[in-house]
This record gives structure tokens, C-alpha cells and sequence, in this order.
């Protein structure tokens, strides 16, 4: 059997990510399977890392990161200019919604089982290409926007607040505390977008997001028929608001709802430009990367395919399980 590459955060989900490999590593060495494992010190370094594996490695290689959607999103970054590597994923962060859009069980020993049950498998799903124009070129798989919902996610990855919340399993209390923090001081912009090569116009707007998989921000479900393998990305729109009609909207995302809202649209593209009246916030996969204007071009990669539902089933595993091993 080949050798399993394992980048992990030992910080991720604060702290107990290093409980999760313990386990890990131990049904690795009782089934006798090969593996290397390194750890992340500090932001950038799973990219980085993934980047010298891919790069060390001649033949096809699995690396397979542990931790939050922000390690999924480094990793992912640092091998997508290879075709020898397959990517895997363990969750063990405090978001993981990218385990929710591909329906990795989100039980950590379940979702190494499934890994190894389909080491043979490879899926192709949709990334995302970002342009920042004179910036280097980076890329999502969960979702990437612009605006307000871009602003939160900034302000909350650099708040104290974030790791307590997280430790007393209430994280996502800390995006609706600075969701009013920001309500009623954020100025809307004017948004050009074209997807395409037809251009929209949206005054008054909120944010927009691209999303390759239903789920962002903890479990909200901003874009609820997205697919990771349908070849188009869903974008979400959110203009002409009111703030108080905002708090509703952010309510209903949890079960998808927003949509039924007029001032929400919904609309589907490969390749897709988003300029501003204002420099907005920009995130990707959560994670900070500058500002508007930006370009998303629709990509390919490799991932394991332990997100099918199909083959989940086929081995007696269930699409979610409780995040403690049993």
C-alpha cells in the first residue's frame, strides 16, 4: 500500500484536533497502513507543506488534511498546479463545512474508514480560480464572496471571542455578534457583475457569494442546490435590503430559506467577474484575501471520493455521525 500523507492542524477546533489524530494514527498503526504525518506552526503552513510533498513525490500520492476548512483550503491551494496528488479530508475543525457540502462524515474515525475503503477512487469536482489582478492567483472548493458576508468572516477569524465560543460549542454565536456589530454601520455598494459574458447590475448590495457546495459559515446554507461536481458554481446575490429585513434574511439561511426572499437572487456560471463602487472585503473558503475587483474561473481537481453517498452507503456509512469516536 502507498504511503499516506497527513497535514494536520493541530489547532483546529480548538485543540481537539490533536485528540482526533491521536486516534487516527493509532487504527493507522493497528492496520498496519503507511503514512507521514506533519504538523502546521502557523498560518500559510499547510500550503506550504502540501507544496513540498507534491513536489518531493514522483509517483501518484494521496495527501489527506486534518483539521477546519481553513487547512482544507491550504492544502487544497498547495497541490491544485499537480496532477499526481489526490486530495483527502479528516474534519476535525469547528466549521467543517466542507464536510457537510460532500458529505463526509463528519464522525473522523468513519471518515478515515471511508478513505481507506476508497483508496482507488478518485472523484473530479469543481474548484475556483480567483484573479486578483497584480496579487498571485489563489483558489477555493468551498465557496468565496464579496461584501458583508466577506467582512464578518475577516472580523471573526481575528477575534478572541471565536475560541471560547468554539471551546463551549456555541461558534456560531460569533458570527451573529458581529453581524450586529457591523449591521447598521456597513455601507452598500453598487456590484457590476458579469457571468459569462453578461453583465448585471445590483445597487445596494449586500454581498455576493460563488459557492461550489450548499454550506459556509458554519452550517448556513447559502446556496442550497450547489453541487462540487456539476461543472457551474451557484451565486448568490443580496441587494436592496433593508438592515432590519438582513437579520431575517441571515435567519433563514441556516434552512436555506433566503431565497424565497425577492431581494435575494440566485444564479448559476463558469466564469464570472465581480466589480465594485467601493474596494469590498473578499474571502475564500473563509480565509481573507484582499478585495474587489476579482475574477473566478470554474476549475477541475482530484479529490478522494469519500463524498459520494452511494459508496458511503456501501460500506455502512452514514452521511453524518457525532464528531466523537466511538
Amino acid at each position: 500500500m502507498k504511503t499516506i500523507y497527513f497535514i494536520i492542524n493541530p489547532k483546529a477546533g480548538n485543540g481537539t484536533c490533536k485528540k482526533i489524530w491521536r486516534k487516527i494514527e493509532s487504527q493507522l498503526k493497528v492496520e498496519q497502513i503507511p503514512y507521514i504525518a506533519f504538523f502546521t506552526n502557523s498560518p500559510g503552513h499547510a500550503k506550504t507543506l502540501a507544496s513540498q510533498i507534491a513536489e518531493s513525490v514522483e509517483e501518484h500520492t494521496i495527501i489527506v488534511a486534518l483539521g477546519g476548512d481553513g487547512t482544507m483550503h491550504e492544502v487544497m491551494n498547495g497541490v491544485v498546479n499537480y496532477n499526481n496528488i489526490t486530495l483527502g479530508f479528516i474534519p476535525g475543525g469547528s466549521g467543517n463545512d466542507f464536510s457537510r457540502g460532500f458529505e463526509i462524515p463528519s464522525n473522523p474515525k468513519l471518515a478515515l474508514n471511508a478513505l481507506l475503503h476508497l483508496m482507488q477512487i478518485e472523484a473530479s469536482v469543481d474548484i475556483g480560480k480567483i484573479d486578483r489582478g497584480n496579487q498571485a492567483v489563489c483558489y477555493f472548493i468551498n465557496n468565496m464572496g464579496v461584501g458583508f458576508d466577506a467582512l464578518i468572516s475577516y472580523d471573526v477569524n481575528r477575534s478572541k471571542i471565536k475560541s471560547v465560543l468554539n471551546s463551549l460549542s456555541l461558534g456560531r454565536l460569533v458570527y451573529v455578534y458581529f453581524l450586529l456589530i457591523k449591521l447598521f454601520k456597513y455601507k452598500r455598494s453598487t456590484i457590476r457583475l458579469s457571468i459569462d459574458g453578461k453583465t448585471h447590475i445590483f445597487e445596494h448590495t449586500w454581498f455576493v457569494t460563488v459557492s461550489n457546495q450548499p454550506f459556509y459559515g458554519g452550517g448556513m446554507k447559502i446556496a442550497p442546490d450547489a453541487k462540487p461536481n456539476d461543472g457551474v458554481f451557484d451565486i448568490t446575490v443580496v441587494h436592496q435590503l433593508s438592515r432590519l429585513k438582513l437579520l431575517l434574511v441571515f435567519i433563514s439561511v441556516f434552512w436555506g430559506k433566503h431565497v424565497l426572499f425577492k431581494e435575494v437572487k440566485m444564479l448559476k456560471g463558469k466564469n464570472i467577474s465581480i466589480q465594485s463602487s467601493a474596494p469590498l472585503f473578499a474571502h475564500a473558503d473563509g480565509e481573507f484575501i484582499g478585495y474587489t475587483p476579482i475574477k473566478i474561473q470554474l476549475k477541475i481537481k482530484g479529490i478522494k471520493n469519500s463524498d459520494s453517498k452511494q459508496n458511503l452507503q456501501e460500506f455502512g456509512l452514514k452521511e453524518r455521525d457525532s464528531n466523537d469516536f466511538q
